[in-house]
């Protein structure tokens, strides 16, 4: 039931952000130039945020302490 109550709380925040970035890329008010920016540096930290995961998940599967209490 936890696990539910996390996959709605993360696809929640995922239409925010959408929503906000639609927003944000569809203001006339804001430059091309900064809405360019703003999504190569948004698409950078997703890539980063990608690659600790990834590398994270391929450590605990070699951990070999996993069952070792302190």
């Amino acid at each position: 039931m936890q696990n539910l109550a996390f996959i709605l709380i993360g696809l929640g925040l995922l239409v925010l952000i959408g929503w906000l970035a639609k927003d944000f890329f569809m203001a006339d008010e804001i430059s091309v130039f900064i809405r360019i920016v703003v999504g190569i540096i948004a698409a950078a930290v997703l890539m980063l945020f990608g690659i600790a995961i990834k590398d994270r998940i391929a450590q605990s599967k070699k951990d070999d302490f996993t069952g070792v209490d302190n």
